[in-house]
């Protein structure tokens, strides 16, 4: 084994801390192997969905982990990870959008995206409506969803954003403090704050409960490396809940463009909420996953039905954890 890669996303994650500390590489470069972020590859989209590496560690959203697996890629789920998002329902001003149950009967906007292998933009907007109807007693049916078109590489939800300010639509899902910002621009509202609400079956999209998957004939080969790498996440995590002002640092080091902006991408604008960068496969993770993978197939996205408890690999983290342990022990 030369090389390992790992996915690096703008946002916060045990990953990505895991990294910036350099951690992944103490871990593995003194037997010579080599530790890179999935940006590196080119052609990252084709790797991404179509030809994935096999000694990838991918810690993303899990509209594209889902997908792949529906077509038979064999990845194994080796962890869970839930980050909170700025989710929002945007109106125009002066539209009386101020509850989900105002959603009735409005012209919803979704994305939609050609030459793509799996739509998650859409996917992310229709989930986003889908909670918020439910979160007012109703359904997709109670509103009238209206297509956006839009090219694969426009800046996020800014063609929906335009709809709306044109008054061709009533209401836009969105996320991301960015997001929320650049709606300010078009004179746009948040009308409906997702990210405040109690029950986590409206929060759940597609970046908000994130699969850690690998490669089956990496865990088939080298457990070992495998269990390492998600104790080293473990350690990450647990290191940015005890120091939040030093991850907070590292992520900003590490981003100096402005582009993705974490504070306030949870809850009300300009409040900034550590996500919580624990790692697990527990039952109410599991089962919002499951809940995820039917809304998914139900709309389309995936080409058939994925097991996610038979997808679910447990090994890796148990062994995971017992490396903790012992190391914890050995330095006490």
């Amino acid at each position: 084994m030369q090389e390992l890669w790992y996915t690096s996303r703008p946002e916060l994650t045990a990953t990505g801390i895991a990294a910036d500390l350099g951690w992944l590489d103490d871990e593995f470069t003194p037997e010579g192997i080599a530790v890179r972020a999935f940006h590196d590859v080119p052609e990252r989209e084709g790797y991404a969905y179509e030809r994935a590496l096999r000694t990838l560690f991918r810690e993303d959203g899990n509209v594209p982990a889902l997908w792949a697996r529906s077509r038979g890629v064999a990845t194994r789920l080796i962890g869970l990870s839930w980050v909170e998002e700025r989710q929002a329902i945007l109106t125009r001003p002066f539209v009386t959008i101020r509850e989900p149950e105002d959603l009735r009967g409005r012209r919803l906007g979704l994305p939609i995206r050609t030459g793509v292998p799996v739509d998650v933009r859409r996917a992310t907007a229709l989930r986003g409506f889908q909670g918020a109807l439910w979160a007012g007693g109703l359904t997709l049916n109670d509103a009238h969803l209206v297509d956006v078109q839009g090219p694969a590489a426009a800046d996020p939800w800014v063609p929906e954003l335009q709809a709306l300010a044109r008054g061709e639509i009533d209401a836009v899902y969105a996320k991301g403090a960015p997001t929320v910002e650049a709606a300010e621009r078009y004179g746009l509202n948040v009308a409906i704050d997702l990210a405040g609400h109690p029950d986590r079956r409206v929060r759940i999209n597609d970046g908000t409960l994130r699969p850690i998957t690998v490669d089956q004939l990496l865990l088939d080969v080298r457990p070992d490396v495998v269990a390492r790498f998600l104790r080293v996440l473990l350690d990450a995590g647990e290191w940015a809940a005890a120091y939040p002002d030093q991850a907070l640092g590292l992520w900003e080091a590490r981003d100096r463009t402005g582009e993705h902006d974490e504070r306030g991408n949870a809850g009300a604008p300009g409040a900034y909420q550590l996500p919580d960068l624990s790692i697990d496969l527990s039952a109410e993770r599991l089962s919002l996953l499951a809940e995820q993978e039917r809304f998914l197939r139900a709309h389309g996205f995936l080409e058939s039905a994925v097991d996610v408890d038979s997808w679910a690999d447990h090994t890796a983290l148990a062994s995971a954890q017992a490396r903790r342990s012992t190391h914890q022990e050995q330095t006490v």
